[in-house]
């Protein structure tokens, strides 16, 4: 029997690989703003805003043996030049989203007696970067929220999450929209690369699927090793 699986924002860049990645192996429902290129693959696409919609009144299985919460932001710059209201607007779709959707769908997860939970991270909650503030605020209450909820809930649900460092993806556009930032970001990771989309989701299925099935409660960083290694 295939899993049923619910990807949160997946019609581009990193929810897109890993539907395309699962599709074939799984029943996915992908629930975003709009559909993309979904109609490529073997997926069912839910039209669904985290900000406005209740994920409850979507036609959702009644089981679902996986959550993958892809919504996020890039949002650079320096603290003095924020308001209070960036800090809410990351914390909405970030988190607040995050905590909406799983707490919406939890009856589901816990009917399908064993479920994997997926959420994502940044590389710059671990390491300190400069004009991060916002995102990593962010992102860090979902990883102190990843670890309780994994605690609570252990044995019938594993929650990771991934933290990736800078991936190739409509989101960074902006931040590699030309050679010379593209080499600059590839030399501050010790495997002289960007991420891309397919590292990211290749962990995602990983952790969905039953051959990850002792590990939850962990934050996995996927940086090239910008998280861990000093090469200066």
């Amino acid at each position: 029997m295939k899993k049923e699986i619910l990807l949160v924002g997946g019609s581009s860049g990193i929810g897109f690989k890993i539907a395309k990645n699962i599709s074939q192996t799984h029943n996915v429902t992908v629930a975003s703003r709009n559909a993309g290129n979904l109609d490529e693959l073997n997926v069912r696409h839910l039209k669904f805003d985290v900000h406005h919609d209740n994920i409850e009144e979507m036609d959702l299985p009644e089981k679902l043996h996986g959550l993958v919460y892809c919504p996020g932001s890039i949002s650079l710059k320096p603290f003095k030049m924020h308001r209070l209201e960036d800090f809410r607007k990351e914390m909405e779709l970030n988190f607040f989203g995050l905590v909406k959707t799983v707490q919406a769908v939890m009856p589901r997860l816990r009917s399908a007696e064993e479920a994997s939970l997926v959420f994502f991270s940044t590389v710059a909650v671990k390491v300190g970067m400069p004009f991060h503030t916002s995102i990593s605020a962010a992102k860090g209450a979902i990883e102190g929220f990843a670890k309780s909820l994994a605690a609570e809930y252990a044995p019938g649900l594993r929650v990771n999450v991934i933290a990736p460092s800078l991936t190739d993806t409509p989101l960074s556009e902006k931040l590699l929209n030309t050679e010379k930032k593209i080499e600059s970001m590839k030399a501050r990771h010790p495997l002289k690369r960007i991420g891309q989309v397919s590292d990211i989701a290749n962990l995602a299925q990983f952790l969905l699927s039953d051959e990850s099935g002792w590990i939850t409660g962990q934050v996995m960083g996927i940086d090239g090793g910008l998280s861990t290694l000093n090469l200066s």
